[in-house]
């Protein structure tokens, strides 16, 4: 399967998530990851879908059924180069003689230790989905007790925006804009 991401901006209006994730029900594909947030403009909302599908085929249906929904502006496929980030934060047992140990991998990857108790701690770290990877793989076997990770957001590399105030939106040609 192979793996995409896609950067839809809408009309931050109530339920257009709700029409957007109801859309990929129906047609039977899963979200791998899915983020939303306001933009530059009050009256635009970002969303960031990632999704995996078997063949090119299926990612320009997706796009398809997308821009029949009217409260949808603008999509565009995000390239590998795309800056890309997730948060995660992570509870892990921490008795004092693993404690030190944690916060050192946690150094190394650039993160903080945002929370301590006598037998815990709670590790907030962002970046690239394989650096979060990467630094839990380090960090199971000191023992994770939750994890919560937020959706991947991304953004296009150079200086074109895909909410300039000037853009136009072409409503009428079907598939990624």
């Amino acid at each position: 399967m192979n793996t995409h991401t896609l950067s839809v901006i809408v009309e931050n209006k109530p339920g257009v998530l709700a029409r957007i994730s109801g859309l990929f029900a129906r047609r039977g594909y899963n979200i791998d990851s899915l983020a939303v947030g306001p933009t530059e403009r009050a009256e635009i909302s970002r969303i960031t879908l990632q999704v995996s599908v078997e063949h090119a085929g299926s990612l320009e249906q997706i796009t398809k059924q997308l821009n029949k929904l009217i409260e949808v502006l603008k999509i565009v496929e995000l390239e590998e180069n795309a800056v890309r980030r997730e948060l995660v934060l992570v509870k892990m047992k921490a008795d004092p003689v693993a404690r030190s140990q944690i916060i050192e991998i946690v150094q190394l990857f650039r993160g903080k230790t945002v929370d301590v108790h006598n037998d815990s701690l709670v590790i907030e770290a962002t970046g690239s989905p394989d650096k979060l990877e990467a630094l839990l793989e380090m960090l199971r076997p000191y023992g994770v007790r939750e994890l919560v990770q937020s959706g991947l957001v991304a953004l296009g590399r150079g200086s074109k925006s895909l909410t300039d105030r000037g853009a136009k939106v072409d409503r009428a040609r079907p598939g990624v804009r």
